[in-house]
């Protein structure tokens, strides 16, 4: 299974992606798609999209079942730890003092 969740989502790439998802809700599109489509649908959308925030999770074979993916300015970081995916909400970056 495959849920993206998009921001600032222009209406040609909404259609595009309402060919393979269902939209159950504004900007969340829900399907189920082989690793080869759906590596073909976000490269398409990724090209074609400029600005667009995504966030794409899907099943993979890991401890956890699946895997997060974002592109754009995420208000939050996904990281792994110890083969886990965890999501920071807030971080500090790691600036040497000037």
């Amino acid at each position: 299974m495959t849920v993206l969740i998009t921001q600032d989502t222009p209406p040609a790439i909404r259609g595009i992606l309402k060919r393979w998802f269902v939209e159950p809700k504004p900007n969340v599109f829900v399907g189920t798609l082989n690793r080869r489509t759906r590596e073909k649908v976000l490269d398409y959308v990724k090209r074609n999209a400029k600005g667009l925030g995504l966030l794409a999770l899907y099943s993979d074979p890991n401890c956890q079942g699946f895997k997060i993916e974002r592109w754009g300015e995420p208000d939050r970081r996904d990281t792994s730890l110890s083969g886990l995916w965890l999501v920071a909400e807030k971080w500090s970056e790691d600036t040497p003092p000037s």
